[in-house]
């Protein structure tokens, strides 16, 4: 009985911290200073996040492990209600943080919904710029990693280099990328490939050298070739370091990627941001961080899925 009370006070924490916001919203007098929008959106975000979380809940009746998601979930859920509606309270109910610096939740949300077309096209120019540069630093990196980590004489000429140009912030490289390369576009793809290239490059060398001798030794007694030992023993057994070097890329190529919007760029969130910066409209910028964390967010989502589905032997062997 105990536990089905348990459970029951789980799920309905998230309803009980909505109910609570909302009533603080419209029951507490705003302070006068915040610009007034059109419409409650922070209210609504509220009745959002109510009606999927009922919709989920529903459903869960149906599946155990959406159910057990739910349960789990439900507390942080409702801590997040309060946070949110804490911190609606400091902004749009009192006077203790600087209005022009700190918007209210109506106006971020509510500037996020009515520019959204506009957010759209410039979150598109970035995850197109992201893309390219992700995908030319990530493979350059891995066959870098790949000729580092088996062949000694290669590692020979490139290790010095890898380990002279590569911890270098990439951001220190923007004057010289811009002056080389002939459009910046160019130029910020060449920062973001190399911002992704070098933890993908040493976490590959890494991985294939820390395979034991014997692998290699017992495939090539049994005929294997060059070819065939680094498709089928060094690349499978260094998966593991391959994916964090991916992992470590994909955060540094976001960071870089807002880097380079803000110079010289005429589209992408980190250009939004930095134009709403420069004209002191910083609901603006709170709603470029929050897409920014939200795209970068679940694209290490996708990329934790990916590695669970190529790593499934690793499940219950190690703790991510």
């Amino acid at each position: 009985m105990k536990k089905y009370l348990s459970v029951a006070l789980k799920l309905l924490l998230p309803y009980i911290a909505i109910g609570i916001s909302v009533l603080v919203y419209y029951s507490v007098a705003d302070n006068g200073k915040q610009k007034k929008t059109q419409y409650p959106y922070y209210i609504y975000f509220l009745l959002v996040i109510g009606a999927v979380l009922l919709v989920a809940t529903l459903v869960s009746v149906f599946y155990r492990k959406i159910r057990k998601d739910i349960i789990y979930k439900s507390p942080f859920i409702a801590g997040v209600v309060v946070f949110l509606m804490g911190l609606n309270y400091i902004t749009s109910k009192t006077l203790l943080l600087p209005v022009l610096y700190f918007p209210s939740l109506d106006r971020i949300i509510g500037l996020i919904v009515e520019n959204r077309v506009f957010l759209l096209e410039n979150v598109l120019d970035s995850l197109k710029l992201l893309l390219t540069g992700f995908v030319w630093g990530a493979t350059v990196g891995f066959l870098t990693g790949l000729a580092l980590g088996y062949s000694k004489h290669v590692g020979y000429w490139l290790n010095p280099v890898t380990k002279v140009i590569g911890p270098i912030p990439t951001t220190a490289w923007i004057p010289l990328a811009l002056s080389v390369f002939p459009s910046t576009h160019e130029a910020n793809v060449f920062l973001i490939a190399f911002a992704v290239w070098f933890p993908v490059t040493l976490m590959t060398s890494s991985g294939i050298q820390s395979i034991t001798n014997v692998h290699f030794e017992v495939s090539r007694t049994l005929g294997a070739s060059t070819i065939y030992q680094i498709i089928h023993v060094a690349i499978p057994a260094a998966m593991p370091s391959i994916f964090l070097g991916i992992f470590y890329g994909t955060v540094s190529s976001f960071a870089t990627l807002m880097a380079v919007e803000m110079n010289g760029n005429s589209s992408g969130i980190g250009w939004y941001i930095n134009w709403q910066k420069s004209v002191m409209l910083y609901d603006g910028v709170y709603a470029g961080l929050i897409i920014i964390a939200a795209i970068c967010s679940l694209t290490l989502t996708i990329l934790f899925k990916v590695r669970d589905k190529v790593l499934v032997w690793q499940k219950g062997v190690i703790k991510w």
